[in-house]
């Protein structure tokens, strides 16, 4: 179902982006919901598994989009908006390491791409909250407020542990319900997907 020179592909990105973003950001990068969905979605492509691939595609097509749409105003007009881009044009970041960053484009397209293929696995609603608390606890545990990963330790100007519990209640309502109400909506089930092109069921 999914071609092997994707697999081989994306593997050789991930070995390459993993090293690099260690040695130039920290392991606490990781705990961002990109770099989470990137490293799921690995999994979720060699095992061709639709939970995986599901709940990695609600966790971040809204706030990739949003990523998208501010590197792109930033490049084409300077436009700052949340800030969230700021790192692609800071001139001390070496441009590889940058570049690399630009998965952000094609990763939540591809993940949908992996569902519409595999099957929107409608329990990805209630697995991805699960795994997204748990990534933001941790966050909140392994990291400190100069970072603020996943805006865990700051909104503005409200700190405390009262970002964790925002983070908590929002990420679900504002960035998986929307893309899990689209993607119910509009994808076949994994078994629909399996009768349609005749093979066995996948794995969860």
């Amino acid at each position: 179902m999914v071609p092997l020179w994707l697999k081989l592909g994306y593997t050789a990105f991930v070995a390459i982006l993993v090293p690099v973003y260690t040695v130039h950001y920290g392991p606490g990068n990781f705990l961002w919901f990109s770099d989470v969905a990137l490293l799921l979605g690995l999994a979720a492509i060699w095992l061709e598994s639709p939970l995986l691939a599901s709940t990695q595609a609600i966790a971040v097509v809204v706030p990739e989009s949003g990523w998208i749409v501010e590197v792109v105003l930033r490049a084409a007009l300077g436009v700052r908006l949340a800030g969230l881009t700021d790192y692609m044009f800071d001139p001390s970041i070496p441009p590889f390491v940058r570049a690399l960053s630009l998965f952000h484009v094609w990763l939540p397209a591809l993940l949908v791409w992996l569902v519409v293929r595999l099957g929107y696995d409608r329990r990805a609603l209630v697995v991805q909250t699960l795994i997204g608390s748990a990534v933001l606890v941790a966050t909140y545990l392994l990291t400190g407020p100069e970072r603020n990963v996943n805006w865990v330790h700051r909104w503005g100007s409200l700190a405390g542990g009262w970002p964790l519990v925002l983070s908590l209640a929002t990420f679900p309502l504002a960035f998986y319900l929307p893309a899990h109400l689209v993607l119910r909506g509009t994808c076949p089930t994994p078994d629909d997907r399996c009768r349609i092109d005749g093979h066995p069921r996948f794995p969860a």
